[in-house]
């Protein structure tokens, strides 16, 4: 189908072509001097007064060349001090288990303290605008879709090299150097501390796009302002039920409502909508309804790339590829709600 330039990702542009700083170096600049052995509570303080100043400089800034130089103690050094201290009891995602994963108690995602990636690429398969993208892999994840053509990777989180994150900053900076459009952490929610650390020593301006589920917490949302560039989102499920009985997400549709609203607000959203066999009336309408009354102004992908992977053979439902007359429907839905940014 014909491709059409987005247009709800102005920033993202700007910053893909140098014009503007990405976010995490904004964080980069702006002064927050803490203690460590301050309290969590001290922390979270200190980072609300930082954020302010951030929202001000991104505010005021109009070209890169207007960048103030790194902080001795800057905002982002911060944020990478509060999720060092929330891997102590662990609430990245909004199942809040609590594991300490210093000690390599692990929850529901099964992933320690140490990151690991499976793979690292330029993505020529993403959306449009986004290719050519340095794509990275992270192994784990805080949702267990039964249908996962990842599986593979997400449910062995063990697997892959792990990360270090002056190497892999060297990595995205020679895939900038080759033509990557940006950095995109894929599954990125578990291994926040350690996307992080890789950005605070990254010495390059490149968008950061968040390829997530959306499906974490709201300390988690506050750390990712002055960090992501682009949320690229998941939205799959218009009801708990359908979450529950495909991902085993409790509480779906209050958390990732939650989440995209707050993105809404913070940097640019490009929302992936996976169309499901058998859910355009339980899933597909209520999210098209849902985005064009909450936050009309986003890239919205709707998706018809599903294929019986994993254990879809378990629940005959959605054991089959999407039927045309689906297609067409969810297409109609789309169109006929009044989004003005649709890619098909």
């Amino acid at each position: 189908m014909n491709y059409r330039e987005p247009i709800y990702l102005a920033r993202y542009l700007d910053v893909m072509r140098d014009r503007l700083p990405s976010q995490f170096l904004i964080s980069r600049s702006i002064m927050a001097d803490f203690n460590m052995e301050s309290s969590f509570s001290e922390l979270w303080e200190l980072h609300d007064e930082a954020m302010k100043s951030f929202r001000g400089m991104k505010e005021r800034i109009t070209s890169i060349n207007e960048l103030p130089p790194p902080a001795t103690s800057s905002l982002l050094d911060l944020k990478v001090a509060i999720a060092n201290k929330i891997l102590e009891k662990c609430y990245f995602c909004d199942r809040r288990c609590g594991a300490n994963r210093m000690k390599k108690k692990v929850g529901y995602c099964r992933i320690e303290a140490v990151s690991r990636y499976s793979a690292e690429f330029l993505h020529q398969g993403e959306e449009p605008e986004l290719v050519p993208s340095h794509t990275i892999f992270f192994t784990g994840c805080n949702i267990t879709c039964v249908y996962c053509q990842n599986w593979d990777i997400s449910q062995v989180p063990k697997s892959g090299g792990p990360i270090l994150p002056d190497e892999l900053a060297k990595i995205i900076k020679m895939r900038r150097s080759c033509g990557s459009r940006n950095v995109n952490f894929v599954t990125p929610t578990p291994h926040t501390h350690t996307i992080l650390k890789i950005l605070n020593t990254l010495k390059i301006n490149v968008p950061v796009v968040w390829n997530s589920n959306m499906y974490y917490s709201e300390e988690l949302a506050n750390l990712l302002e002055g960090v992501v560039d682009v949320y690229l989102g998941d939205m799959r499920y218009g009801n708990d039920e359908c979450a529950k009985k495909y991902s085993n997400a409790p509480d779906y549709w209050k958390v990732v409502t939650r989440n995209f609203k707050t993105a809404y607000t913070r940097g640019e959203i490009l929302l992936r909508h996976l169309v499901l066999p058998g859910h355009l009336e339980c899933c597909t309408e209520p999210i098209v309804k849902w985005t064009k009354e909450n936050i009309p102004k986003v890239r919205f992908n709707l998706m018809f790339q599903y294929r019986p992977s994993y254990r879809a053979n378990e629940y005959p439902k959605i054991n089959r590829s999407l039927m045309p007359v689906e297609i067409q429907k969810a297409i109609t839905i789309a169109r006929e709600a009044g989004l003005e940014d649709i890619l098909i």
